[in-house]
């Protein structure tokens, strides 16, 4: 099992101790053993992560800067365009149009900076769903338990990165499909604001909401990974005009002077109390001295559900037209519910989004770190429809997006981090913080990993139940 990290793998590679080819065809042959217990992969791209590595050896033996992510195996959520691949999305439907002409914006700054991209990975068809249970190319495994999910929609990426496979993969995020997959499988994931990294190559699930980020086994990865795609892009509209803002020099400032508070009412209820705990454990350990109540989470939420459902079944009208058997089944009865909502719902959303995002922004002129948990309780085993939870039966993939809805509503950028010591399966604390300050999440995070209030636990041995 590879568990170093990605900057100890590059910094190996650039003084020469390994080659990046050494590197890539163990990272191969891990994947070859290992990926059919968790599922995580849906193509392995050998011959062209072969070749990066063989140019980035080239490059150092003439004395070239190889980047700082040299020799630094990666994956992408198969919703990214990779170069000869079809940009399947989880669908059945798009594995025979064409491959993609060239890679997705990230893939290629990942590469620029040295990484060397080594597959795709499993997720949630069009990326409506929080658990990668999918129908067309089967469920991504849990690997702390096989049994259970991995979370979604970006189950794969988490996954891969949980099991050691691969120390950096991208994914998305709309509701929470960043983070409720990072907290299940214990990894760290970046949700950046909307406009900070570009979705050039990205099939989309609701334009209005959807960012792309990184997932990693540490805050200094992470910060490592988004350091490396920053930066404007004329090929996506939503990319914003403004120059890179490097976050890896300012994780040793630790959280000294940070005004950080833990989000309490909606946020401390709607789940089992394990998530609560691991909530307060990284609150204890950064000193958070306040706590907030966020306003209207529940409408916020109410809202966010009705424009990516409406949003999603515009992108997908003319299939779900002519093509509707081809579907998931769960995916298809979602957009079609999106489809035939009333104009004036995605109206009023729209009117609410705009009040929220104002709300939220008072709110966070007087702190600057908010606390909340991701998820409303650990993995649920693969197959499990619904959850009981205080006298309430509830949808038990559906819940999961609970507390992460109503943040990435008003764009905000959130690091899911997961919690250390918090038992047998992991859980996840977000760390939010006002728009563009990615600095304040991902320094909080990398305090808190070093005080040990979080941390990326490693997996037990990954057999697949029944086999």
């Amino acid at each position: 099992m590879t568990r170093q990290t990605a900057r100890e793998l590059a910094s190996a590679v650039r003084s020469g101790e390994r080659s990046a080819t050494a590197v890539i065809e163990q990272t191969l042959a891990e994947i070859a053993a290992r990926d059919g217990a968790i599922n995580a992969f849906t193509a392995v791209t050998k011959e062209r992560a072969l070749a990066a590595a063989a140019a980035i050896d080239a490059a150092i033996a003439a004395g070239r800067n190889p980047g700082p992510l040299a020799g630094v195996p990666f994956a992408v959520k198969n919703l990214y365009d990779v170069a000869g691949l079809p940009t399947i999305a989880g669908s059945h439907i798009d594995r025979h149009r064409p491959p993609a002409a060239h890679d997705a914006a990230l893939a290629q700054k990942l590469a620029a900076a040295g990484a060397i991209l080594v597959g795709a990975l499993n997720m949630d068809e069009y990326a409506f769903g929080f658990s990668t249970e999918n129908t067309h190319h089967g469920p991504t495994r849990n690997p702390h338990d096989p049994a259970r999910i991995a979370g979604g929609s970006s189950g794969g990426s988490a996954a891969a990165v949980a099991a050691g496979l691969i120390p950096l993969a991208l994914g998305s995020d709309t509701n929470g499909s960043i983070r409720v997959p990072a907290a299940l499988c214990g990894v760290f994931g970046l949700r950046p604001t909307i406009g900070r990294l570009s979705r050039a190559g990205m099939r989309l699930f609701a334009a209005s909401i959807d960012v792309g980020g990184p997932f990693a086994r540490t805050a200094e990865d992470l910060a490592l990974a988004y350091d490396a795609m920053q930066g404007p892009d004329p090929a996506d509209p939503a990319s914003a005009a403004r120059p890179p803002e490097p976050t890896l020099p300012v994780l040793s400032r630790g959280i000294e002077g940070l005004r950080i508070a833990v989000a309490t009412g909606y946020y401390a209820s709607q789940g089992a109390p394990e998530a609560f705990a691991a909530v307060e454990r990284v609150a204890s350990a950064v000193g958070a001295k306040e706590r907030i109540e966020l306003p209207s989470p529940g409408a916020a939420r109410a809202a966010a559900m009705i424009m990516t459902s409406v949003e999603g079944a515009e992108l997908h009208l003319e299939d779900l037209i002519a093509r509707a058997e081809d579907f998931d089944p769960r995916t298809r009865a979602r957009f079609l519910a999106g489809a035939l909502a009333p104009g004036v719902w995605y109206a009023r959303a729209q009117r609410v989004r705009r009040w929220y995002c104002g709300e939220m922004a008072k709110t966070l002129a007087n702190v600057d770190v908010i606390l909340a948990p991701v998820t409303p309780y650990p993995a649920f085993p693969i197959g499990q429809a619904w959850m009981e939870h205080a006298g309430q039966r509830l949808p038990a993939a559906g819940h999961l997006g609970v507390f992460t809805q109503p943040l990435s509503f008003a764009g905000l950028p959130t690091v899911a981090a997961p919690v250390a010591d918090c038992g047998p399966l992991p859980l996840g604390v977000q760390i939010v913080a006002a728009p563009w300050r990615e600095d304040l999440v991902l320094r909080t995070a990398a305090a808190a990993e070093a005080l040990g209030a979080v941390a990326s636990p490693s997996p037990a041995s990954i057999e697949v139940p029944g086999r």
